[in-house]
């Protein structure tokens, strides 16, 4: 060992000394009390098991010892052990030496999770009800306290819709989240923490749980459900944590949140896309700036007509932890300057989990403050005339005191889809599937019109002489008046996507360098599934 390190680990070993002794009226020995400081940094620094098992060496010398019955119950919420974290944290309340007071906070945020409000908010008041405690904990339990009556209130008001599992051809006893479909319905993907094979790699170095990869499902019309889920086939997952947060509509994008130590591009959390070829996915691509940054960015959707970029990202001039923001597409390889949905949407607490829904213009999203049930709840905002409307709770039981995570809606809106992990589930999060027949969820009074969803227009658009897909073409739709009411570029290979109201529209196709074509289409109401009109066209010289 060099000088420079020799003396290094002897200042650590001083500082753990010294604050051992100072412990020494609350710990057995000066040795426990320089374990509870290792114990600490290691569950701080997200090594939970690791961490667990320092705590329970101390546990076995003095099993009554508040804050180590404290931190072991951190420990199992932290691993989602929901009861061994009830059990300890009762211990903690109860215990006669070094009682953490947050111990009635954490008890009651156990009781939430499994949605006993009453026991929730009896146990936050019995922590309010302690002199001089943390301030910072004090407006997390007041917040809590919030979450339980929004439930309570919630719950009394059901909405009317179904929500059922979507079974083990999708979910596993293992954490399935964020589901992404595609607006024809036909495609599901989703995160999952499921072992790829028997000799899966885990994360060691954090909770000890398969890392993260990207699964897929098909839709089966004829048994009228998501077959078994895959591996999305191609070269998305790697031994990292790949996590996907959203698919374009028209199923060609997947938008992926990675972070891997040992890849500086991903190293923290970054937004990486990755576009489909043949059937099979490429390999990521990191969407770089100025949506990526030197901060945190958890996740992208991208709007149907393709023009418009949300994301979410802690970098600075949001309003709290983790903001959404929207970038509008200058051209085929560049964005424009990020813009802050604004303090109407984002708040003080975190924002993530976004899904923009085929209209176009109603963004469900996913936060934590004072006006939801518990954890995070889905919440809804509409964009009317340039502004979006103040967010809302969609309610139960969409939203539970568990953590809901991000909601997606195929173009029809007969059914939406969302992540869960309520009780009664398969493992911990499953995803779900919420029956919409009776509720109009995209409608301002979720009252069910005749027909509240959308119809699906796509094709390609080729040369007309040498039969290549061409990239950018302009696509202006237009109602019987005249009115332009949609517009959207052709991608890449040719191929244009865009979703609309069931009638009948005239269509303008431009291209500099060829002829003009205008069309008129008609798009119907789909029956069982959104109706989709697939249409070609050939763009020729003058």
């Amino acid at each position: 060992m060099n000088k420079k390190c020799y003396i290094f680990f002897s200042l650590i070993l001083l500082g753990l000394i010294t604050s051992a002794q100072k412990n020494k009226n609350v710990f057995s020995s000066a040795t426990d009390g320089a374990k509870l400081i290792v114990g600490k940094q290691k569950m701080y620094a997200g090594k939970f098991i690791s961490a667990l098992n320092t705590f329970r060496e101390i546990e076995q010398a003095d099993k009554s010892n508040g804050a180590v019955l404290y931190y072991i119950g951190m420990c199992h919420f932290s691993l989602k052990d929901m009861a061994k974290a009830e059990e300890y944290f009762k211990r903690a309340t109860e215990a006669q030496t070094n009682q953490n007071p947050e111990s009635f906070l954490m008890l009651a945020k156990v009781y939430q999770i499994q949605e006993f409000n009453d026991k929730a908010s009896e146990s936050v008041n019995k922590f309010l009800a302690i002199p001089k405690t943390d301030k910072d904990a004090q407006a997390e339990a007041k917040v809590l306290l919030q979450q339980c009556d929004n439930a309570k209130n919630f719950i009394e008001k059901p909405l009317n819709v179904e929500v059922t599992n979507l079974g083990t051809d999708v979910n596993s006893k293992y954490d399935d989240k964020n589901p992404c479909i595609t607006a024809d319905g036909k495609k599901l993907v989703f995160t999952s923490r499921r072992p790829e094979t028997t000799n899966s790699d885990v994360d060691v170095e954090g909770d000890g749980k398969y890392f993260e990869d990207i699964f897929i499902s098909a839709y089966d019309s004829a048994s009228q459900k998501f077959g078994k889920a895959d591996e999305v086939p191609g070269s998305i997952n790697t031994k990292a944590h790949d996590a996907c947060t959203s698919i374009s509509p028209d199923g060609k994008q997947i938008f992926i949140y990675k972070n891997d130590i040992n890849d500086k591009e991903s190293r923290g959390g970054d937004i990486f896309v990755s576009k489909v070829n043949s059937g099979k996915w490429r390999t990521p691509e990191a969407i770089g700036k100025p949506i990526a940054s030197s901060y945190w960015e958890g996740g992208a959707c991208i709007s149907p007509d393709g023009k418009k970029l949300f994301f979410t990202s802690e970098r600075p001039g949001g309003y709290g932890g983790s903001d959404i923001w929207v970038v509008d597409k200058l051209n085929k390889k560049e964005w424009g300057k990020p813009l802050n949905l604004g303090a109407e949407v984002n708040s003080e607490f975190d924002e993530a989990g976004m899904f923009l829904a085929p209209d176009g213009k109603t963004l469900f999203f996913c936060s934590n403050g004072p006006n939801s049930m518990g954890n995070y709840d889905v919440f809804k905002t509409v964009n009317e005339n340039g502004k979006w409307t103040k967010p809302v709770n969609l309610g139960y039981p969409i939203n539970t005191s568990a953590k809901e995570g991000q909601l997606t809606i195929s173009a029809d809106a007969r059914y939406a889809y969302i992540s869960s992990d309520r009780k009664g589930g398969l493992g911990e999060s499953d995803i779900y599937k919420i029956d919409l027949k009776n509720y109009a969820i995209l409608e301002k009074d979720g009252i069910k019109k005749s027909f509240d969803g959308l119809s699906i227009l796509k094709g390609t658009i080729r040369d007309g002489y040498e039969g290549y897909g061409i990239a950018d073409v302009e696509i202006n739709i237009s109602d019987a008046s005249g009115t332009q009411v949609a517009s959207t570029n052709s991608n890449e290979n040719g191929e244009y996507f865009i979703t609309l109201k069931p009638s009948t529209y005239n269509l303008k196709i431009n291209k500099k360098g060829f002829k003009e074509i205008i069309e008129k289409i008609e798009l119907k109401a789909g029956q069982k599934e959104p109706f989709t009109l697939e249409k070609g066209y050939l763009l020729k010289k003058p």
